[in-house]
């Protein structure tokens, strides 16, 4: 199987809309793109330096729900749940959704990013990472056992059952650019998904993985990737407004557990060469082309930085760009 290609949908922020998500879906998987993703928050704060100061956020199973009610075939993935749910609560949502939409649901989990989000439930003192292995190791149980015990530190329960379970295993994707992210990842997960990220970062995860999981004799897990995405008709139009200066900054200050270029600090654009994808389509195409060479398996375009022009994006990547990579 090729590469593998989808969307992030504009489920957050100014263009959120009705037919932004579901006219949309629709388009997009009229152009055979493989699968469209959401995020989750529980208190949406917007990145400055990649979107407006707009709080509006659909939630994201929800957001699911209605986007598979229009699609048929296309998967449906979370990029990434954020562990601030009870694993039961969840496994049923996550189990209900597989009924309701079919098995092309592919449940990706991370840490998260923001603090208030846990301490605004309660959980802000507590293992995030720990969460995430939580929850898979009791969903994981829950959607193919009755009678279910579970504790930990967090969570305790006893001979639980969940009606109906999916009909069909899961994918579970481990989410996070760090290297213990990718070493977890390697360990008990179906698939990786860093964030915002270079090449040069997931060409050295990748390498890591693929040594843990061949000592672990585990399955490689599919390498996905996430890019902010600007796709226009020229170069020009495609760069006008980008704030590259902006995901430098950003590169320098959050960026720590990025491999740094030669210099040992992000300068130009080429130094985030991964961490974004910019240009018309011939462009856009050499650059996919790169993230198939470190191994990556499944590219998701974030098309948040021009979500304005978000049909038309749909369009060009869909007519320009999927055709010349299959």
């Amino acid at each position: 199987m090729g590469m593998r290609f989808g969307l992030l949908m504009p489920h957050f922020g100014e263009h959120a809309n009705r037919r932004a998500l579901l006219d949309g879906a629709v388009l997009a998987e009229s152009f055979g793109f493989d699968s469209l993703w959401v995020r989750d928050h529980l208190v949406f704060e917007p990145h400055a330096e990649m979107e407006a100061a707009n709080i509006t956020f659909y939630e994201a199973l929800t957001t699911l729900s209605a986007i598979g009610a229009v699609t048929e075939k296309i998967s449906l993935g979370t990029g990434s749940l954020v562990p601030f749910r009870h694993p039961v609560h969840l496994a049923i949502s996550i189990a209900t959704l597989t009924r309701l939409v079919g098995d092309r649901v592919i449940m990706g989990f991370g840490a998260g990013t923001f603090d208030h989000e846990f301490e605004l439930v309660g959980m802000g003192d507590l293992d995030r990472v720990g969460l995430v292995r939580s929850n898979a190791e009791i969903m994981r149980r829950l959607f193919t056992e009755d009678g279910v015990s579970h504790s930990d530190d967090v969570y305790s329960f006893e001979n639980i059952s969940i009606d109906p379970k999916p009909t069909k295993p899961i994918p579970f994707w481990y989410c996070g650019a760090t290297p213990r992210s990718a070493r977890l990842a390697a360990e008990y997960a179906d698939g990786w998904m860093p964030g915002r990220t270079t090449l040069l970062t997931i060409d050295e995860r990748v390498k890591t993985m693929r040594e843990l999981t061949a000592e672990n004799g585990r399955p490689m897990p599919t390498i996905g990737v996430i890019p902010p995405t600007s796709i226009a008709a020229t170069h020009e139009i495609a760069f006008d407004g980008l704030n590259v200066d902006g995901l430098l900054a950003w590169a320098n200050k959050r960026g720590k557990w990025w491999v740094k270029p030669a210099s040992g600090e992000f300068a130009t654009a080429e130094d985030i060469e991964g961490s974004l994808i910019a240009g018309n389509p011939e462009e856009v195409v050499d650059q996919v082309k790169r993230f198939e060479e470190v191994g990556v398996e499944h590219l998701v375009f974030d098309l948040r930085l021009t979500y304005e022009r978000w049909f038309a994006s749909i369009e060009l990547l869909g007519r320009e760009v999927l055709p010349a990579l299959r």
